[in-house]
């Protein structure tokens, strides 16, 4: 390490670090948008646009509730699976990883990828729920989406500034 505590990566460290970054941003990032958007605000369920279980019925509640934590339960193993990956890929100096850039930047890509294909995938093609619905739908979905790019943009750039 440099002795302006500055931490010094190489293109192995990127290389080593994309995946578990990438997984770590997909789980928490999801967590991020369940445990914000599906639980504090309740703005939607996983498929709270699904006309067979509006969320207004106790039914429907019950098929959504149970989607959303299916879905939490994707977020969790993909953190899970990310945090193993990680520790078997860095198997010294530990405590610099934490001040990595590519690991951040890794896990932003990780993090704008899932509102990306989140947002395409079920708010625009399947329609399964929308970020917030009613008035300016569009206008939240589409904003999750330039959420999703910046987030991507930011991560990559961080991942090819920390290069030597």
């Amino acid at each position: 390490m440099a002795d302006d505590d500055t931490v010094r990566v190489t293109d192995d460290d990127t290389r080593v670090l994309r995946l578990p970054g990438v997984l770590l941003g997909i789980g928490l990032g999801g967590f991020v948008d369940g445990i914000v958007l599906h639980q504090i605000l309740q703005w939607h369920h996983l498929v709270s646009n699904v006309p067979a279980y509006p969320p207004i019925t106790v039914g429907g509640l019950r098929v959504n509730t149970l989607w959303d934590g299916l879905f939490h339960a994707f977020t969790w193993t993909a953190v899970a699976i990310g945090l193993v990956v990680l520790w078997s890929r860095v198997t010294r100096d530990r405590g610099r990883l934490w001040r990595s850039a590519p690991l951040w930047g890794w896990f932003l890509v990780g993090w704008g990828g899932f509102n990306l294909v989140e947002g395409i995938v079920d708010h625009q093609i399947l329609r399964i729920h929308h970020v917030r619905p009613g008035p300016n739908q569009l206008a939240w979905d589409l904003g999750f989406l330039a959420l999703g790019a910046v987030l991507a943009l930011a991560g990559w750039r961080l991942t090819r500034a920390s290069r030597p």
